[in-house]
């Protein structure tokens, strides 16, 4: 008798010979006396199992070579760990952590608990942190009117701001701004925020952050469907004679980082996974190959 599992989505059918496939029987090799419950269970591990194996496969795909061409990165590629993973009763012993890595970026995720559902740090920790180390800071506003707190944290120390494309304020204005104080800017794309959001402002950008992930919580999964959208990216750079770097943010390990750098992504920001490596300065020799 046919087992059909057609409401998991498997499109093979089992029978107590074999899997039937478009008509065509493949053979257990010594499967009898297989009951009901033991094939429809075989037959769900085995969709699943499939599913594993066609992520594995889309994020170990490279693409064509002539469109790799076109999206490498001018850039030397560059880990950037997210103090958002360090320890936040001693904050400046994640940063000597960093150093002692061989590692020249941190990325500091400030969150206000309204754009995004968590708060994190202002400001004034990021003077303090300043104060006790020379690490570039990648100084990332997840706020709702970020215009408002540039200022303030360029003053604390940040080499770099970059802002969201979603709120309602004036992103031009906000970057040119930003440009004039001496530090570097940059606009981030939000998991759902169309690619197209970011063109208006490129000109203005030393840098363009895709989140991999929704934005306010370590420890999620990579995003696979924000792939294109960094060819897409790297394609402009290439195009549009840019020199942007194109970072990302969210689910970045040592699976998921060759797919991202493949598509012409230079920097990558790693929380949970750099702290919690067994060996940091391999980790990053990995991830930045």
């Amino acid at each position: 008798m046919l087992v059909a599992a057609a409401r998991y989505g498997i499109q093979e059918s089992i029978c107590g010979r074999g899997i039937v496939r478009c008509g065509v029987l493949h053979s257990f090799s010594g499967s009898t006396g297989f009951g009901y419950d033991s094939l429809f269970n075989w037959s769900i591990w085995y969709f699943f199992k499939k599913k594993e194996l066609k992520q594995d496969a889309v994020l170990a795909t490279d693409t064509n070579s002539a469109n790799i061409a076109s999206m490498q990165s001018p850039h030397e590629k560059i880990l950037a760990p997210s103090i958002l993973a360090g320890d936040h009763a001693d904050l400046k012993s994640s940063l000597k952590e960093i150093e002692a890595a061989g590692l020249s970026w941190v990325h500091l995720d400030i969150m206000d608990g309204h754009f995004v559902p968590n708060l994190t740090f202002g400001p004034q920790t990021v003077k303090a942190m300043r104060s006790t180390s020379d690490l570039f800071f990648d100084v990332h506003l997840m706020l709702d009117n970020p215009d408002k707190f540039v200022d303030a944290f360029i003053d604390a120390g940040a080499d770099q701001v970059t802002i969201h494309v979603e709120p309602d304020y004036p992103i031009t204005d906000t970057l040119k701004h930003i440009r004039k104080r001496g530090c570097k800017c940059g606009v981030v794309l939000n998991p759902d925020t169309p690619v197209d959001a970011a063109k208006p402002f490129l000109e203005e950008c030393n840098i363009v952050l895709l989140m991999t992930v929704q934005p306010g919580f370590g420890g999620q999964s990579f995003r696979e469907d924000i792939l294109p959208k960094m060819e897409t990216l790297a394609k402009w750079r290439n195009e549009f004679g840019l020199n942007y770097r194109l970072e990302v943010d969210g689910g970045v390990d040592l699976k998921t980082a060759g797919s991202c750098t493949a598509r012409g992504v230079d920097t990558l920001v790693a929380g949970t996974a750099f702290f919690n490596a067994e060996d940091r300065k391999a980790f990053n020799a990995t991830v930045t190959a």
